[in-house]
Formats: structure tokens, sequence, C-alpha cells
């Protein structure tokens, strides 16, 4: 193996797993300072979704570019690199004086974690060669993963609360250095492969998407017959369908157009992409109300999360041993119709509502559901997907998480402002409560949309011929190897899920 050192393999997997965590902890940190981010550098409540989007869109939009740099240049360096991008940029943060220097500062740290996430990932599989030892490893890599966001928002809850919002992001800086120099010293270079970047197809593909998600949250403000909100639109189209013609002719595309040839599994992504934009959106306005309407400190809001993200990890414990005994299909339909119950019961939140008697319950809800869902999700948008595109593939699924996130967070930021400057409140407070509960019937409604993609793509009906055995292309063809996935890779194909 010409790889990264097995001398001291646990040191690697301790730079690994600090790494993940460092990038997943990011997001939640931020997330539950956003009432004082907002009031500190004077965003409004429809800009505030940029502090959340513009790390989601670089992260998101240049994951696969990413993954492509580690391949040409050697992981090591590009590893180095990303951790160093991601540093620096959490310093710049940290000490932004305005919201423009403070949203660069979120840019840079989402290219900081693209360029850094694939080639950790890459350097764990081959420190770990396969059989127990990279099992074990996963373990604690799908560890970190799904357990980051529950660490990130009691984190993020105590620094805001204790000292500043701002600590959120100082904290990466000593953590990055370290992590910069663990990896001079354990990590040996990979060799090269030979091959292009496909930079147009990158950029055209997060330009095209980000002007969309510009294009919503713009809305919510100007409205929809703006220029700015129409040009934000068109250029998004525009963008997007150049990417398609891109991807149809380069040698090396960043996304190969044969991934959706199979109907199950571009249905799996569009799932993927509404659930997440549910999950996204239900974080970001459960944290707005849980502060502004409930009057919880940030420290309490974070610990507030732990009954859902708690039930979420440990469902994704759980859930990979039951697949041996279940359909994974079933799991999906469940697991979508629990987190749509939760998110319909939060709509029933307004301002006499308490924490216990109206919040922990549809928390619990999504949260076992969103833990039943994910794991057999993963196994269909990734079965049956050929060798040389398997990286693809699995970069391509984190590229839709993020994506969903931010472009569902973008439509529901829209809801949320024309509902808010329709509000007969006379109170900030009365005028938030509309806002967020229009935001959530518009969450509610992505997850009966996601809930229906599953339904027609599953075609439950279809269980009564399970005795027959499933044909070749029918969803229920992938169960085997969704679960061969979840014992070799675990949930790591889950990274960014509480983002």
């Amino acid at each position: 193996m010409s790889g990264t050192t097995t001398r001291r393999p646990g040191v690697v997997l301790a730079v690994i797993l600090v790494t993940q965590l460092m990038v997943i902890l990011d997001a939640t940190v931020v997330n539950i300072a956003m009432p004082k981010i907002q009031h500190a550098l004077d965003f409004s409540p429809s800009s505030l979704s940029w502090v959340q989007n513009a790390y989601a869109l670089a992260f998101g939009g240049l994951l696969l570019l990413g993954a492509r740099a580690g391949d040409l240049l050697g992981r090591r360096r590009v590893f180095i690199a990303g951790v160093s991008i991601f540093t620096l940029a959490s310093l710049l943060g940290g000490l932004a004086p305005s919201a423009e220097l403070l949203l660069t500062a979120r840019v840079l740290q989402g290219v900081g974690g693209a360029i850094a996430a694939p080639a950790a990932l890459t350097l764990m599989m081959l420190t770990y060669r396969e059989g127990p030892e990279r099992m074990k490893a996963l373990g604690y890599y799908s560890l970190v993963s799904s357990g980051g966001g529950s660490v990130g928002l009691v984190l993020g809850g105590m620094l805001t609360d204790w000292a500043s919002w701002r600590w959120g992001l100082f904290i990466n800086v000593p953590i990055g250095i370290g992590l910069i120099i663990a990896a001079r010293q354990v990590l040996t270079e990979t060799e090269r492969e030979t091959g292009r970047f496909d930079i147009a197809g990158a950029i055209t593909s997060t330009l095209g998407i980000s002007s969309l998600v510009y294009g919503f949250i713009r809305v919510a403000d100007i409205g929809w017959t703006a220029p700015e909100a129409i040009a934000a639109f068109t250029a998004g189209v525009v963008l997007l369908v150049a990417f398609v013609l891109i991807e149809r002719r380069v040698s090396h595309p960043i996304v190969p157009l044969r991934l959706f040839r199979f109907a199950s599994r571009s249905a799996s992504y569009l799932t993927m992409l509404l659930v997440v934009g549910t999950m996204f959106g239900m974080f970001f306005f459960l944290t707005q109300f849980l502060q502004g309407v409930l009057e919880l400190s940030p420290l309490a809001a974070g610990l507030a999360f732990l009954p859902m993200t708690g039930l979420l990890f440990a469902a994704s414990r759980v859930v990979p041993r039951v697949l041996n005994r279940i359909d994974g299909t079933r799991l999906m339909l469940l697991g979508s119709l629990l987190i749509t119950t939760g998110t319909l019961w939060l709509t029933q939140l307004d301002a006499s509502s308490t924490y216990l008697a109206n919040v922990v319950g549809p928390m619990v809800v999504f949260g076992l559901g969103a833990g039943m869902l994910f794991i057999p999700l993963v196994g269909r948008a990734i079965a049956n997907v050929a060798p040389e595109d398997s990286g693809a593939a699995s970069g391509l699924l984190n590229v839709v998480q993020q994506v969903g996130g931010a472009l569902g967070l973008g439509i529901l930021v829209t809801v949320f402002g024309t509902a808010s400057r329709g509000s007969a409140g006379t109170t900030p407070r009365a005028v938030l409560t509309d806002g967020v509960h229009a935001a959530f019937i518009g969450a509610a409604v992505y997850a009966v949309l996601s809930l229906s993609m599953i339904v027609i793509s599953v075609k439950p009906w279809t269980w009564l011929r399970r005795s027959q055995g499933p044909a070749e292309g029918d969803p229920l063809a992938v169960d085997n190897e969704a679960k061969a996935l979840v014992e070799t890779e675990g949930t790591s194909g889950v990274v960014g899920i509480h983002s």
C-alpha cells in the first residue's frame, strides 16, 4: 500500500475522527447561536439563513471536486490544505465585525471542509484493510458523524451562554493547528492518479444552486416579481442546464450522468434532497422558536434538542443490526411516516406552547423516524453502482444532503418571511410565532413529498410478491446491497445530516 503509514494507525484514526468532528460540530455550534449572531451583526430574519447556507452550498458544491483533488494531487497534501483553509476561515469568522465578513468566512469554511473531508475518509480506508479493524474504525467514524451534531448543539449553547457566539468559531483554531501538526507527522502521501479536473462542472453546479437559493431567500424580502429575484432564478436555471450539457461531454465528469439511469436511485437522491430540506428547516426554525418564543437560553436550547438527536443517534446504531431481519423498505416507509408525523405535530406550536408539553413529543417522533430512514435510504442510493462510479455516487449523496438542506431552508425562509410580513401580531414574539408556524407547515409539505416519493418508488404492494424474488432493477433488489453497505461502511455515507 502506497498510502498512509500503518506504524501508528491509532493516531491516524484520531486525526481523521477529530477532523470529522470539527466539520460536523461547526454547523450545529453556529446553528444554536443564530439569534445572538443576528443581533450582533444586524442580520435580517431572512438573510440570517445565509450563515448556514453559505457553508452548506460551498461544502456541498465543491465536495466532488475536493474528492477529485485528492486523487490527482495526493490526499495528504489536500487534507492538510483543506484543514488549513478551514482553520484560517474559522479565525476570520470569529473576528468578523460585519455580516459580510462572517458570510465570507463561512464560504471559506465550506471550501476547506469540501477539500479535507473526502481525503480524510479515503486516508482512513487506506490505513485499515478490509476486515475487523476497518469495521471498528468505520464504527468510530459513524459514531462521530451521527453524534457530533448533538455535541455541537450543547457545546454551542455553552460557548454562546458563557463566553460569546464567536467562540463557536474560535474553538476550531487550536484544533485545526493540532490536526495540521499531527497530519504532517503520521500521514504519508498517496500516489497521484492521472486525469483532469472538471472545473466547469463544479463552477456551474455550485453557482447554479447558489443562484436558486439566493433567489428564494431574497423573495422573502423583495417579492417574486422583483428584477433581482427573476434574475437569480433565471441565472440558476441557465447555469444548471449548462452543467448538464458539460457533464455529457467532458471525459472526467464531476457527476457521471449514468448514475441517474436507474429510477430507484434517482428517486432515492430526490428523497434525500427532500428529507434533509425538512431537517434543515426544522433545526433552524425550532432554534428560533425555543429562544425567541419560549425564551430559553442558548445552552438550554442546545440541551432541548437532545431527545431528538439522541434518538437519531441510537437508531443509527440499531438499524444496521435490524436490517438483517427486517426489509429495509419497510424501515424507510415507517421512518418517513414518523418524520411526517413529527413535522405535522410541530405545526401546532403557538405562543402558549411549553417545551415539555408541546416540543418534546414531536422531537422524539422526528428523531426516531430520521434514525430509521437514513441508512436504508443511503443503501438504495448507492446500490448497483459500478465500481468505477462508487466514489462519485457516495460523494453525490453528500452533495445532495448539503444542497437539499440549503435549498430547502431557502424556500422555507421565503415562507417564513411572507408569513411574518402578513402577521397580525403586535409584538416581535407574536410575529416570530406566526412566521415559524408557516415555516413548519412548509416543512410538513416537504415531509409529505418525501413520504410520497418513497411510496411511489418502493411500491410496497410488491411485498406480496416477495416469495417470487425481486426482479432486476426493482427497488426490492437492493436490500442485500444495502445490508452489505451497512456492514462495510456503517453510516459514513450520512455525513453532515445534523448540519
